[in-house]
């Protein structure tokens, strides 16, 4: 059974364009090790600053915590944030297109 583990942020308006290039290099490396067991999607909404990630995680490992990208990104996040983070879980109520959860 898989978990949905959804994000919901915003950052300072000077630290968008930073938090958007250290949620490049944890894709870049998910992509460049091959990691599995996780489908995961990071937003960037119209505004510039606020952003959503949505991660799948197949299995009860969430391969993130092992991530040194993903660690780089949470480290200082405090300090880029102008409100939140907001973590929570969710279900899928409907999904088209083998998006997420589906």
């Amino acid at each position: 059974m898989s978990e949905i583990r959804v994000v919901r942020y915003r950052t300072t308006p000077e630290c968008a364009d930073d938090n958007a290039r250290l949620i490049g290099d944890v894709f870049a490396e998910l992509a460049e090790q091959g990691t599995t067991g996780i489908r995961y999607t990071a937003l960037r909404l119209d505004d510039g600053v606020s952003f959503l990630h949505v991660a799948v995680l197949d299995g009860d490992d969430n391969p993130l915590q092992s991530s040194p990208a993903f660690a780089a990104f949470q480290s200082g996040l405090g300090e880029r944030l102008e409100e939140g983070p907001f973590p929570a879980t969710a279900t899928v109520v409907g999904s088209h297109g083998g998006a997420i959860g589906g």
